[in-house]
């Protein structure tokens, strides 16, 4: 643990860019490459103004062993900048895209570190950050995941996070409450990529999503979202810049919208998917959520649920996802991608998702048979963290590194 808790390498840089009017602007930049014992680097890229080195190291340390419970061989590791691109233009985005790819662009590489991308990085945003990569190194690689389809993406590379995190419940939930998820209902926050297909695989696999959230508040649909409502949902955040999910009212008689609110209130729900952020779900919104009968939590955001929150899940035996495990599916398709890349192929997205849904059977698998050895009890939070953990400290062993 001594030689884990030290990252491998730190990289700080200034990022300066020029804004519409003409100002030089100068913004943080970060790498933290943490651990290489199974694999190059990899972890997203986060643009946010909260961002700094203190979140980057938190991240990256926690992505090492969300990396090594996916089978693959991949490291851990974390970047970003404070650099904030809401209210920023498309040409703003991009020059500070290519300034902060020029000097990161020297300490990645497809077998050395492959970041991908996070809060505020999108498939935009991947793309001018490649671009740039590939001028400045003069090579056509996989050095970036989460890349368009026509020039070297995967299939399913947004679903996945959602995807993944749906199919790790569907692993617990019929291994520890002997259930499936027809007829249950499901309150999900977020309303980005991993909120919306996370209701999309719920709803193919009889699930009932009733809720969808941003910082304004939340969505109420009582009788939970049809095929036909998360797409008018999916519309008004992927092809209207800027529109809440309070939107989502003006195209649905039976929908509410409470203001500044989480959906942790809803009555009646089976099981829950924070999908938004860090620190969602406090412990108050857990004893709330175990009032109105949730008997199941899986995250799909990086660690939404504080430690007071994860205490109440489990005095109360609620099922517990935790991201590390339920949401590795996201990273677990870039692995994916950086394979299709190696081999110059495109799978189809059948062959895709199944890998993706076979690679979360065994995070599952890995966490609850560690949880069984090691706890006595169905921990499936410390099952996770024993599992990564064991994992990599074997490699470093192995490789001399301790």
């Amino acid at each position: 643990m001594k030689n884990l808790m030290e990252p491998e390498r730190v990289i700080q840089f200034r990022v300066p860019w020029t804004d519409d009017q003409g100002s030089s602007r100068v913004s943080r930049g970060f790498r933290v490459q943490y651990n290489s014992a199974l694999g190059p680097y990899k972890g997203g890229l986060r643009l946010d103004p909260t961002v700094t080195l203190s979140t980057i190291k938190f991240l990256g340390f926690e992505q090492i062993f969300k990396n090594a419970l996916t089978t693959l061989p991949l490291g851990g590791g974390k970047g970003g900048s404070d650099f904030n691109p809401k209210g920023k233009s498309e040409a703003e985005i991009m020059r500070f895209c290519q300034s902060f790819m020029q000097e990161l662009s020297r300490y990645i590489g497809a077998n050395r570190d492959v970041p991908a991308g996070d809060i505020g990085v999108g498939g935009k945003e991947i793309g001018y950050l490649f671009g740039q990569y590939k001028r400045q190194v003069s090579s056509f690689e996989g050095v970036l995941t989460g890349k368009a389809m026509s020039w070297g993406g995967s299939n399913i590379r947004p679903e996945a996070t959602g995807y993944g995190c749906v199919f790790f419940g569907q692993e617990a939930i019929n291994d520890l409450l002997n259930e499936t998820y027809e007829g249950k209902r499901c309150v999900i926050s977020g309303s980005g990529n991993v909120a919306q297909y996370t209701a999309e695989k719920l709803l193919q696999l009889g699930g009932v999503p009733v809720s969808f959230s941003d910082r304004g508040g939340y969505v109420y649909e009582p009788n939970g979202f049809t095929k036909e409502n998360l797409d008018v949902m999916m519309d008004i955040k992927n092809n209207h810049r800027g529109k809440r999910v309070s939107e989502y009212c003006k195209h649905s008689s039976t929908a509410t919208f409470h203001e500044g609110k989480l959906p942790w209130e809803i009555a009646n729900v089976d099981f829950a998917f924070p999908s938004a952020h860090e620190n969602e779900i406090s412990g108050s919104d857990a004893k709330t959520l175990v009032a109105n009968g949730c008997r199941g939590v899986f995250e799909g955001a990086n660690m939404p649920s504080t430690p007071e929150a994860v205490e109440v899940f489990e005095e109360n035996k609620v099922v517990f996802g935790p991201g590390k495990a339920a949401n590795a599916g996201g990273v677990a398709v870039s692995g994916l991608e950086m394979a299709q890349n190696a081999q110059l192929a495109s799978w189809p997205r059948e062959e895709v998702e199944e890998k993706l849904h076979n690679i979360m059977k065994s995070i599952y698998k890995q966490s609850s048979t560690a949880a069984k050895e090691y706890t006595n009890r169905f921990d499936l939070k410390s099952g996770a963290n024993i599992a990564g953990f064991l994992k990599v400290a074997d490699a470093m062993k192995q490789q001399g590194s301790v």
